[in-house]
């Protein structure tokens, strides 16, 4: 049985990936000692690997040891040790597939007890009613931490080519730093990285640019951006149109299309402004119509698992199709596909009306469901959401304090 799905795609680097099928970038939350990848990670890998996906993009990699979206993030800075990296590189091609590098900075998007900074374009906290208070409030950046955050995108890149990973993928979505540059809603600055889209797609392009300038021709340049905000008066699909217009002349590959943010998390299918999708392919309306004049491939990710949608979206024009949570269940799904299979399970929905609560139970159901994989133990898609919150967010207070120990011995050793 084949389709487009499993026909190859070759990128203006030069690279080719086997097939249309992508593991999207989930947050694992499960970096070792020293914020490092360790060996739960890399057999994580390997069995997405062996799962017939052409591409692996890993969960957001951090290049501030001092900025983390929690404290399992994994840091690739010049500081860190590339030897764990490797064998991460190894793990994800292990099965024939590529593996990109999803790096990021979370900017404003940092929990209330995380030590290090909280940053932003401006000093506008998150705002989530009840739940403001879980994430601490930012400064505004000045303009050497701007360029100084721009000079280590370039690095973690660089150190990432080294290690033997085929590419990264640059987080402009979901909310974290570059999405925040980018909302009018977040960027107040009144300076050259604000007011006009120009500007505030400013931090994003000169990172692009640091990025292409830092690794080999060969090696791929993606882009993760929100297809809109889902917030009214935010970025929206016409901000998303002109800022892939700006990225193509720049040496991108491919720029993946999401949406939402911890305000809004129309990532797992909740938008902020009632504004919905359908339960499958959640961002597919937004994305048919910037197919229509993207210069540059497009990956969609959002709510996909099953074929027939994974086909009705590279029939709109779309060159691959991204999944996540879907893998996380059924790391062999692709390969399932190609035998004219699909998933015999799913994980137990999250039904509770607290939009902000379900959608960190929903990211916990997931990242509960990774670690049984990393640890080769079976699936257990019945887990209450509940119990996977409370069990994540056990084992996050376990990793605050570790992340703190190595934060201050890292930093005191500068």
């Amino acid at each position: 049985m084949t389709s487009e799905l499993f026909s190859p795609l070759s990128l203006r680097s030069g690279q080719v990936l086997g097939n249309r099928i992508a593991k999207a970038a989930m947050e694992e939350n499960m970096a070792g000692d020293g914020q490092l990848p360790d060996q739960e990670l890399l057999t994580l890998y390997r069995r997405w690997a062996a799962g017939g996906t052409g591409l692996l993009i890993t969960g957001n990699v951090m290049v501030h040891a001092e900025a983390l979206t929690g404290p399992g993030g994994v840091v690739l800075d010049e500081h860190a040790p590339l030897k764990p990296f490797s064998d991460w590189a190894k793990a994800g091609k292990s099965g024939g597939g590529a593996i990109w590098m999803q790096i990021n900075h979370p900017g404003r998007q940092v929990a209330s007890d995380m030590p290090g900074v909280v940053w932003g374009p401006s000093d506008i906290g998150v705002s989530l009613g009840k739940h403001s208070s879980r994430f601490g409030r930012p400064t505004a950046m000045t303009p050497k931490q701007i360029k100084d955050t721009v000079s280590r995108y370039a690095v973690t890149a660089q150190r990432a080519e080294k290690a033997g990973f085929d590419g990264v993928e640059i987080h402009a979505a979901h909310g974290y730093l570059l999405s925040q540059f980018l909302s009018p809603l977040v960027n107040k600055r009144k300076d050259q990285w604000g007011g006009s889209l120009e500007n505030r797609a400013r931090m994003l392009l000169d990172i692009v640019r640091a990025v292409r300038a830092a690794v080999s021709p060969s090696f791929a340049v993606a882009v993760k951006l929100n297809s809109a905000d889902f917030q009214r008066g935010g970025f929206d699909a016409d901000d998303a149109r002109q800022v892939i217009g700006m990225l193509e002349p720049l040496g991108v590959d491919l720029v993946e299309l999401s949406g939402g943010s911890y305000e809004s998390p129309a990532m797992s299918g909740r938008a902020a402004d009632s504004r919905t999708q359908a339960r499958e392919a959640y961002f597919l309306d937004l994305a048919k119509g910037l197919v229509k004049t993207s210069p540059l491939p497009l990956m969609l990710t959002g709510g996909i698992t099953r074929r027939e949608t994974a086909e009705t979206v590279l029939d709109s024009g779309v060159a691959i199709i991204g999944m996540g949570t879907a893998l996380a269940v059924t790391p062999d799904l692709p390969a399932r596909w190609r035998h004219g299979r699909e998933a015999d399970r799913q994980l137990r929905p999250v039904t509770w009306s607290d939009k902000a609560l379900a959608s960190a139970a929903g990211m916990a159901q997931v990242r509960h469901q990774m670690r049984r994989l990393a640890r080769d133990r079976k699936i257990t898609p019945n887990t209450h959401p509940a119990v996977a919150l409370i069990s994540e967010r056990r084992r996050q207070r376990r990793a605050l304090r570790s992340y703190r120990a190595w934060l201050s011995q890292s930093t005191a050793g500068k």
